[in-house]
């Protein structure tokens, strides 16, 4: 390790290189967005370690090493830690640049605890292959410059969009759990589609293209989903009549109650963190 304390060796630093941690760094890498030399991840799990130094950045089991020498922090560990993390390394991650990435830790808790420049990012999976949906809340020591570099750090991996702070939780219930419930929904498409007689291969590659095709549309497409929608209907044809039968068992009003619930989770947390 560098004997000069809080110098830079490193451009990224990931704590936690988990299930979304390591989708991110594996979008960079995919992305280019830097020399994977300039990429170091904290991970206690030996076999994530081993996987992602595939990728040719550096890994370590000690989360000292990754603020000590990091320019820019990401904090990618289950909500629960995060504090704990935070009061550990407080010395060194001062006036640093820090991203959490966890859901339901205020901002306001991880500022009491260092004197660091904290934002918060929910992004989700998949921004391992560079199609994330991204949203940032600032905060209260956060920069204009801070803001630019995180803008530049995530457009490399998807969209980003900037929100209030109050407004993360929902966007944890859409961007962050939203590819689950769309897995859910390729899963049944592909299982109507076998039970009306595709084999279950040709199914599930047929369901996920049709989700894959219509929302690369519907992102591209200047109409609005109502439009687009309407374009696939004929009065009285096979679109029309599945459509109905989605209204009979309530899809819809599934997929909202799923929205609502994962973001009063999410406030729950939220508190519970206080």
């Amino acid at each position: 390790m560098n004997s000069q304390p809080n110098e830079a060796r490193y451009r990224l630093g990931f704590i936690g290189a988990g299930k979304l941690g390591s989708s991110v760094i594996r979008g960079l890498a995919r992305a280019n967005f830097c020399p994977p030399r300039e990429i170091i991840a904290g991970e206690p799990n030996a076999d994530t370690r081993d996987s992602l130094q595939e990728l040719g950045i550096s890994v370590t089991a000690e989360n000292p090493e990754v603020v000590e020498h990091s320019g820019i922090i990401f904090i990618a560990v289950r909500p629960a830690v995060v504090l704990p993390i935070l009061r550990e390394t407080a010395a060194l991650i001062q006036e640093k640049f820090v991203i959490s990435l966890a859901a339901g830790i205020h901002l306001k808790s991880m500022e009491e605890i260092a004197n660091a420049r904290f934002m918060r990012a929910m992004t989700n999976t998949p921004s391992a292959v560079c199609r994330a949906a991204t949203a940032l809340a600032r905060g209260a020591r956060t920069t204009s410059h801070d803001v630019d570099l995180a803008r530049t750090i995530f457009t490399a991996i998807g969209i980003v969009v900037e929100v209030n702070e109050v407004q993360i939780d929902a966007v944890t219930a859409l961007s962050g759990s939203g590819p689950a419930f769309l897995y859910s929904v390729i899963e049944a498409l592909a299982q109507g589609g076998e039970k009306s007689g595709l084999p279950s291969d040709v199914a599930g590659t047929l369901a996920t293209q049709t989700v894959l095709g219509a929302a690369q549309l519907a992102s591209e497409s200047k109409l609005s989903l109502e439009e687009l929608r309407k374009m696939v209907v004929t009065p009285g044809g096979t679109t029309a009549a599945g459509l109905a039968a989605m209204e009979k068992h309530g899809t819809s009003e599934g997929l909202i109650a799923a929205l609502e619930a994962a973001t009063k989770r999410g406030r729950e947390m939220a508190r519970e963190s206080l």
